[in-house]
């Protein structure tokens, strides 16, 4: 998988086990017995994500998480032998991605590693893509066909889509119904330009905000067109 896994963990044994575990799913290991090593490793080598024990014997894990997080966006899973809801939540908010209570079943951490993963793996392709951002916080993801509007991830049917694309690729330019027609209905629709009239408005409904602010607008006795 070509990722490194910096574990810092003081008890030796715990170490050893998880090392040869990452190990064993193809990850690279490089590991710390207390703090300061830990945050050393991570100034000189490339870590992907960081085992951090709660309990180290020269600064605390809350200390390397806060340490880390100021600089570094590496995910961070805690270990902690206590079960105090307001250490998991203290370590969450100072940059902990993720947390595991000991004792843990070493499945457990090698699956929390690669959800983990998976999820910044996600967000860096996201980043990446091109994202068409339109008004009331609508977002498009062309190339996955997603729409949402802020978190919420709406559903679109493929004709509805396609006008909705065609619209927001030709931002404040207004488009007639016979031209948005030919774009995504084809040359060869039998059908006339009320069509494009039910599509807009099944958008407007999932899409325009509360308050009736509509992401389409009318010219009236032209078309459409996107703000």
């Amino acid at each position: 998988m070509g990722k490194t896994i910096l574990v810092i963990e003081d008890e030796e044994d715990i170490r050893d086990i998880l090392s040869y575990y990452i190990k064993k799913e193809g990850f690279s290991v490089k590991e710390a017995e207390n703090g300061k090593g830990g945050i050393d490793i991570i100034k000189k080598e490339e870590i992907d994500l960081i085992i951090l024990d709660l309990m180290l014997p020269d600064i605390s894990g809350y200390d390397v998480c806060k340490e880390i997080s100021k600089d570094y966006r590496i995910p961070i899973i805690m270990l902690t032998a206590k079960n105090d809801i307001v250490d998991k939540i203290l370590g969450l908010e100072l940059g902990a991605d993720d947390y595991v209570t000991k004792p843990f079943d070493v499945r457990e951490i090698i699956a929390r590693i690669k959800v983990c993963l998976r999820r910044i793996e996600s967000l860096t392709e996201e980043k990446s893509e091109e994202v068409i951002q339109l008004s009331n916080n609508i977002r498009i993801y062309e190339k996955r066909m997603e729409v949402f509007k802020g978190d919420e991830l709406i559903k679109f049917k493929p004709k509805e889509y396609e006008l909705l694309i065609t619209l927001a690729k030709n931002t404040k330019i207004v488009l007639s119904r016979d031209k948005l027609l030919q774009k995504v209905w084809g040359y060869d629709f039998e059908g006339d330009s009320r069509t494009v009239d039910v599509h807009i408005q099944r958008i407007r409904k999932k899409l325009d905000s509360n308050d009736g602010q509509s992401v389409i607008e009318t010219v009236f006795g032209v078309g459409y067109k996107m703000l």
